[in-house]
């Protein structure tokens, strides 16, 4: 990091915590901030969601502790996590806490936040590309299209008990956002798509699953609200996956610039016929 801006960029100093997001999978999407803490941590705690990529970044000789939580496998609790940072940066450690996608988004950054707060450790945040954006634009799929959408609902498939949040108002949702994007939703699929069809959605409606985002091994899979289950059935769609429900979908074959680059021609815009009749 020998450009000149790099040096007009804040520090890692020791004793202070920087709650970083790594992004979607990329290494190319991480923030120049987070690409500094990387090569200045003396601690990296890291997620099972970051991509070994980025954390090929780090200083050699920094310690990489591996604090991930995966549905159904053992977990460090999230409590032991948010502690391990307030010890770490009062041994004079320059922690880096880096999480998939952005810490504040379904991340429970803000959880170690307060944490790093009630026992006076000093903290920055340094927000990171979410998967439900970031994944969705490496898969061609825009979660906002002039066209189709003024509105998108994110929301967590499951809560801190591995149930559906039953805060979520579905009717609301279902009536008011065009398109929904959705993280950790992979266990309860059958169950979200019951109450989004019941709420009115149409079993029609385009959807797609987006598998290991911004990564090498990204795999995409278009189907339909109704045709969910058989599509996980069939492609074997695990976790970690972004779902996203809504005719954005239908612009994939247009905008799928990854499966350009490897050949794909792309189509012209599906809704470019809508719109000409509209204005005709």
């Amino acid at each position: 990091m020998s450009h000149p801006m790099f040096s007009q960029l804040p520090s890692l100093e020791p004793g202070h915590v920087w709650l970083a997001g790594a992004g979607p999978g990329d290494p190319g999407l991480l923030t120049l901030l987070a690409a500094r803490a990387l090569g200045e941590a003396d601690v990296i705690v890291h997620d099972a969601l970051v991509n070994e990529d980025c954390l090929r970044l780090a200083r050699l000789d920094a310690e990489l502790e591996y604090a991930g939580k995966r549905g159904g496998k053992p977990s460090a609790k999230q409590r032991d996590i948010s502690l391990r940072l307030v010890e770490l940066a009062r041994a004079g450690k320059r922690v880096l806490r880096l999480k998939g996608g952005d810490p504040f988004v379904f991340g429970r950054g803000g959880e170690e936040a307060l944490t790093l707060i009630e026992h006076g450790i000093p903290f920055r945040i340094v927000p990171g590309i979410t998967a439900g954006i970031g994944g969705l634009a490496y898969a061609g799929i825009p979660v906002t299209h002039r066209e189709v959408n003024h509105a998108v609902t994110f929301l967590t498939g499951h809560d801190s008990s591995g149930l559906v949040p039953d805060r979520i108002d579905w009717q609301a949702i279902a009536r008011g956002s065009p398109v929904i994007v959705m993280y950790m939703a992979i266990k309860h699929m059958d169950h979200i798509v019951a109450k989004l069809i019941e709420a009115g959605r149409s079993a029609d409606e385009p959807m797609a699953f987006v598998c290991n985002a911004a990564t090498a091994q990204q795999v995409v899979v278009e189907t339909t609200l109704g045709g969910a289950a058989s599509a996980m059935a069939a492609c074997g769609i695990e976790p970690p996956a972004i779902v996203v429900v809504g005719e954005v979908v239908r612009l994939r074959p247009s905008l799928d610039w990854l499966g350009a680059l490897a050949g794909r021609k792309l189509v012209r815009d599906p809704f470019a016929d809508d719109l000409r009749k509209e204005t005709a």
